[in-house]
């Protein structure tokens, strides 16, 4: 037998060799994917596309120079009242072009690092960064960078904003054929002068004056690195506005910039190493927005930014806001110009006609805010931002960094008659449930403390009180028990079901005593909803929005019930008694201009007497006013009322129930029109039944005389009105290092009755709590 025989032999002796399977077993993927067809289906969509993008490249040419800018950058925003007069109207886009020469090397070399390194070596297009635009589009999840410098030039300058597919084919092919025909010089010219830096600034002339005060000329490295990261995300990064979190991340931003210079051998490392963060000064308005203007006009630019957002015609804030800022919008506010007039007038005779910085340091540390909003409507009908746009650029009507204080407790009882809560011992929660009023009483969770026990202001015991006296005399230990109670998730469930914002906020006890942040804006909003029955309110500023190219739908500022009519009711009920009874009767019940006008409204005074408020509403009108001790030197921190307006140096708090609650009546009874009493669906509280009250305990402590004081209580007129025979409200902010138990204040043993009235707030009545219990 040969060799090829016995190979044979063996291989057919081991195994049976398998049957060639037939044609009609060849089915499935392999009938009809082969490799060859794989491959020949890839190399056609290959053609196929290089095809289209031919076709595209030959079919799309560059827009003529006359026809670059669009029409809308050259246009103004008109900004009206509410009957459609003109209350401030922008000028032309906020740019400056300038030749690049006039810009420092560095600071082109800056914009280079910061966006595009490539940018002299590439072909005007990164195709990754295109393609991963393309399938964000496809995929709903918006902008994201990775587009050259020419790229976003042709955006700036020859495009519209808006997120298509259509828009970003034509950029890619723009941008191929711009950088052919346009030098680098002219491209990075053209880029930095039109984009956008925030500020309502287009242009690195523009952002240069509104950042620096300085000409682009003037720019050092480390101001134009700055610039340059800002364009990243101008509304997060403008050092002005940025939260802590913004202000870490445009320094890293700009940490970045000059590193990737050091990187190119654009800067030397020596220079790098001894740089130092160039902060921005802060924005100056522009012309035709002093006073109030200014404010309105950047609330409202706000509001039109987010429903922007909200309806999809702009993938982020940034975006909005330059849709917004490059012009051609009419906006109509809900402002009401006469009660507009109304308010600022009030604010005016009632507090920064007493303020007198050369006399007093601390009158110069006095900031207020305040808002007015129709609960039947949800308008915005008059806002109050600060003394003036041009020297205070916060907005201290929607600024969310003051306490609230006690304008929280409202919102607990809401909780409690909602979901029918009831106490410890099994007894509902109502105006008449009797609580026990001990100050620093351990606040208690099925018999168990939670290791919260906050004082009473000055540490007054009140015994056993009614729900009613309770907020009337605006007692801690009354809500911190309640609070846990009703349990501190559905406290805290309810405020954001009124229109807090509550998504960062933990449901701890400390919330009760109004811990958190809040604006005037925010409160309003609370409160009117509370007047609108509990059908949710949330306060609006625009009547409507006009544009060519856009259409803008403004939400329906009245939502569905978040509470019951009986827990909103029962709890408007209750804080007629505040107006009546409580804390803020001297200011707005014995207010010759009330004439006989139901009142609600509620009282508050942080801890260190940082802030203070009055929150109040008749059947037609409610309106938040706070008052803010805000450091006038950089970098503004919070800082004590105590002492404005000769108010006893050293001890003389500002109370709720003095200023703000004096702004709020001089306003709203002159604002309100004709006399009206609540349409309540409840039998509890003040404004349909009295409530007993029990006595309070004697005080323990005798009362002191207060320390004379040269300067007279900024009061109007002489006032005979006697001190309260005991102390109201509460500060309410948690310190940060002592124990519940262990007050690192010394509390005043006597009240000190702030001119015409006042809620008694002041340091140290809250007592230093933890902001985690």
């Amino acid at each position: 037998m040969g060799r090829a025989e016995e190979r044979r032999a063996r291989q057919g002796g081991g195994r049976r060799r398998a049957a060639p399977k037939s044609s009609a077993e060849r089915s499935g993927i392999r009938r009809f994917f082969t490799w060859k067809k794989v491959l020949g289906s890839f190399f056609g969509l290959c053609l196929l596309g290089m095809a289209a993008f031919v076709v595209m490249y030959l079919m799309i040419d560059v827009p003529k120079g006359s026809e670059a800018v669009a029409a809308a950058q050259q246009q103004s925003n008109v900004y009206q009242y509410s009957d459609g007069k003109i209350m401030a109207r922008t000028g032309k886009v906020n740019r400056e072009i300038v030749e690049l020469a006039e810009v420092p090397k560095p600071v082109q070399k800056a914009f280079v690092a910061a966006e595009n390194k490539s940018f002299y070596n590439d072909a005007g297009v990164d195709f990754k960064g295109t393609a991963r635009g393309l399938f964000n589009t496809l995929s709903g999840k918006g902008k994201q960078g990775g587009s050259t410098i020419t790229q976003q030039y042709v955006k700036n300058y020859y495009l519209e904003q808006d997120q298509t597919i259509t828009r970003k084919l034509e950029e890619l092919v723009i941008s191929l054929k711009v950088d052919r025909t346009t030098s680098k010089d002219d491209i990075l010219a053209g880029y930095m002068n039109t984009s956008y830096y925030g500020r309502a600034a287009y242009g690195i002339q523009a952002a240069a004056q509104a950042y620096y005060r300085v000409d682009a000329s003037k720019l050092t490295v480390e101001q134009g690195a700055y610039l340059a990261a800002v364009l990243q995300a101008p509304s997060q990064y403008d050092w002005a506005v940025a939260t802590d979190t913004g202000r870490e991340l445009v320094k890293q931003r700009w940490e970045y910039v000059l590193n990737n210079m050091v990187e190119e051998n654009w800067l030397d490392p020596a220079e790098r190493d001894g740089m130092k963060f160039p902060e921005p000064k802060d924005p100056k308005g522009a012309p035709g927005l002093e006073g109030q203007n200014g404010y309105l006009w950047d609330a409202a630019n706000s509001a039109l930014q987010k429903q922007l957002v909200a309806q999809g015609k702009a993938a982020d804030a940034d975006e909005a806001e330059k849709m917004v800022t490059a012009g051609g919008w009419t906006i109509t506010l809900n402002i009401d110009k006469k009660k507009q007039a109304q308010l600022e007038k009030a604010v005016k005779t009632q507090l920064t006609s007493k303020l007198d910085a050369k006399k007093r340091k601390v009158d110069a540390d006095v900031q207020a805010g305040a808002v007015s909003v129709d609960p039947k409507t949800g308008r915005v009908v008059a806002m109050y931002g600060g003394v003036d746009y041009f020297k205070h650029y916060t907005n201290n009507a929607t600024r969310t960094d003051y306490q609230p204080a006690s304008t929280f407790k409202p919102v607990i009882l809401a909780a409690a008659v909602d979901k029918e809560a009831e106490t410890q011992d099994g007894t509902p929660i109502t105006a008449d449930t009797i609580y026990d009023g001990t100050s620093k009483r351990p606040v208690t969770d099925n018999g168990k403390k939670v290791g919260f026990s906050p004082p009473n202001e000055d540490d007054v015991d009140y015994g056993d009180v009614t729900v009613q006296t309770a907020m009337n005399k605006s007692i801690n230990s009354v809500f911190a028990q309640m609070g846990v109670d009703v349990g501190m998730e559905q406290v805290m469930k309810t405020a954001g079901d009124l229109g807090m914002d509550t998504a960062d906020l933990q449901a701890v006890p400390a919330q009760t005593l109004g811990s958190m942040g809040a604006s005037p804006m925010e409160m309003a909003g609370v409160y009117a909803t509370l007047a609108n029955h509990g059908e949710k309110v949330t306060p609006s500023m625009i009547k409507s929005v006009e544009h060519k190219d856009h259409t803008v739908k403004i939400p329906d500022a009245i939502g569905d019930s978040v509470i019951s009519r009986e827990a909103a009711d029962t709890v408007s009920s209750v804080l007629t008694g505040v107006v009546d009874d409580g804390t803020a009767r001297t200011s707005v019940r014995d207010n010759p201009a009330r004439d006989g006008q139901q009142v609600a409204g509620k009282t508050g005074t942080s801890d260190k007497n940082r802030s203070a408020w009055f929150t109040g509403y008749t059947p037609n009108l409610v309106t938040s006013v706070g008052m803010f001790g805000e450091d006038d030197k950089p970098p503004h921190a919070q800082v004590t009322l105590q002492g404005a307006t000769g108010l006893l140096p050293g001890k003389g708090r500002v109370a709720g129930g003095s200023y703000p609650a004096q702004i709020w009546a001089a306003y709203t009874f002159n604002a309100m029109g004709d006399v009206s009493k609540f349409d309540l669906e409840t039998k509890q509280g003040s404004g349909v039944q009295p409530t007993f009250t029990p006595p309070p305990p004697e005080p323990t402590e005798e009362p002191t005389t207060p320390e004379p004081t040269t300067e007279p209580p900024p009061q109007e007129e002489p006032t005979t009105e006697k001190p309260p025979e005991e102390p109201t409200d509460e500060p309410t902010e948690p310190t940060e290092e002592p124990t519940p138990e262990e007050p690192t204040d010394e509390p005043t043993a006597d009240p000190i009755e702030p001119p015409e009235g006042g809620d008694g707030g002041g340091d140290g009545d809250a007592g230093p709590v933890d902001p985690q219990q």
